[in-house]
């Protein structure tokens, strides 16, 4: 039988573990899909003069994805330093504007952006949540 204290070692080494040990952030897709679908409802709305964003719900998403790196063991200097990579920045953006084209509006295409944004509005997806 296991006493307690053998399961409060246990319980004590697994709570001093990291979940995330050997990944880095740029391998959690719930926070780098994110942070696409903030790129691409950022571009819309740059680009699409009759939408615009949501600030303060992409400012609480934006939260949101940080407390989400944070649970799962990520400081708060790791986040930071992930989000101020010029690299990791350049190569999110790539991704957003390829999947924006995708979806029909290649880049600059006021009328396609605008039509993209719209329809990302009305079927209520992370994208059209970050924009009005």
């Amino acid at each position: 039988m296991i006493r307690s204290a053998q399961i409060a070692c246990v319980a004590a080494l697994f709570a001093a573990t990291p979940a995330v040990a050997q990944q880095k952030l740029s391998e959690v897709g719930y926070v780098t899909e994110g942070l696409i679908a903030v790129g691409i409802a950022y571009e819309i709305s740059e680009v699409c003069d009759s939408i615009a964003p949501r600030t303060l719900r992409g400012l609480a998403y934006l939260n949101q994805l940080r407390s989400h790196a944070k649970g799962l063991g990520f400081s708060n200097a790791e986040i930071n330093a992930y989000t101020d990579d010029r690299a990791e920045q350049d190569r999110l953006e790539a991704i957003a504007r390829k999947r924006l084209a995708s979806m029909g509006a290649p880049r600059g295409d006021e009328a396609a952006h605008c039509a993209v944004g719209r329809a990302e509005i009305d079927k209520g997806s992370t994208i059209g949540y970050l924009l009005r």
